[in-house]
């Protein structure tokens, strides 16, 4: 059967390159983009199982976009490249494939209310040539909208899951057909958060690995860079020093904290690690940088000594709270949501 272009040739390009695409899960390239690629090789057989009635290939694409503005995620999915090969009389013509999308709401985990609004279609059952002539069907999940509730404490946080299931089938044998349940699923979020999160509304793939990266090769943050190494690779450089400190971040993820009275308290104690090792250290120009950050859990008011405190260039130090900041708003985390750090050299 004939070829047909991409829909998305630069995403797909990438999922091809990736083994974990070939899963449920699928390759989740960041919080607004996520692809499935199955690729299937199917025996096809009678009712009774005694006889072959031939062979069919095709793969499966689910791509996924989620949006940082809008309560909306979009699913593209596609059946392509079939290929038959049949044995006697059997009539591949009258094969088809079923593709059934099922999505739910995770009703402890979002706010009070939460409900999503499905696509009027989430079922496609068609013959094979049909697939091969139209390949391609989007479907476009939403939640409901009640406007700026931020203030009053309601994010309109609603947490879902979208699944797709497919079968084929033959007339020759109904009774028989091939079904599998999980092809592809995700995960996604849709908030009204504010201006925490950057762009007040917006939707998000929960799986996906939010991670602040830092080179100990920048100039501009190259003091913040080295304290973030030493804390997680050498922790005894650091301060407090005690025998088996460690510090989370790289393996053990750190989670966004929005509470300002608790990173006041986060700085307060980290401030107070400074001075107990520097002494006065106003009018110099350094900062006391703690980590893990005090816009985090883990940060130094509970961290049980779990943390490091230390002095370093103060424009250094902002610089390093804005590419912080800037991995907040750009993946959309909001209070209590993992991310890791990773410093490269």
């Amino acid at each position: 059967m004939s070829r047909v272009r991409w829909a998305h040739p630069g995403l797909e390009q990438e999922c091809q390159a990736h083994p974990e695409a070939d899963t449920p899960t699928g390759w989740i390239k960041n919080r607004f983009e996520t692809c499935v690629h199955r690729h299937y090789d199917l025996v096809l057989r009678n009712t009774q199982g005694d006889k072959t009635l031939g062979r069919l290939l095709f793969d499966t694409w689910i791509l996924g976009f989620a949006y940082d503005g809008q309560r909306k995620v979009d699913y593209v999915v596609s059946v392509r490249d079939i290929k038959v090969q049949t044995n006697g009389s059997e009539d591949a013509t009258k094969w088809s494939i079923n593709q059934d999308v099922s999505s739910s709401v995770n009703v402890p985990a979002s706010d009070p209310g939460a409900s999503i609004d499905r696509p009027s279609k989430e079922r496609r059952d068609e013959l094979l040539g049909s697939w091969d002539k139209n390949p391609f069907w989007t479907l476009t999940y939403t939640a409901p909208d009640k406007g700026p509730l931020y203030d009053q404490g309601n994010r309109q946080v609603v947490h879902a899951n979208v699944l797709l299931s497919m079968g084929v089938t033959s007339p020759t044998a109904p009774t028989r057909p091939w079904q599998q349940t999980d092809v592809g699923h995700s995960n996604v979020r849709f908030d009204y958060a504010g201006p925490v999160a950057g762009k007040f509304r917006g939707t998000v793939f929960t799986e996906a690995r939010a991670e602040l990266v830092m080179k100990l090769s920048d100039p501009n943050v190259r003091e913040s860079a080295r304290h973030i190494k030493d804390a997680i690779s050498s922790p005894e450089r650091t301060f407090p020093s005690w025998v088996g400190k460690s510090v989370p971040g790289e393996k053990e993820p750190l989670h966004r904290r929005i509470d300002e009275k608790d990173k006041d308290e986060n700085r307060k104690v980290a401030i107070k690690a400074c001075e107990e090792v520097w002494g006065d250290y106003s009018g110099s120009g350094l900062e006391c940088d703690e980590y893990p950050f005090a816009t985090t859990y883990e940060g130094a008011a509970k961290a049980n000594g779990r943390f490091s405190a230390r002095l370093i260039d103060g424009t250094d130090n902002g610089r390093g709270g804005n590419m912080l900041k800037a991995v907040y708003t750009e993946n959309r985390l909001l209070d209590n949501d993992p991310f890791y750090v990773r410093i490269d050299s």
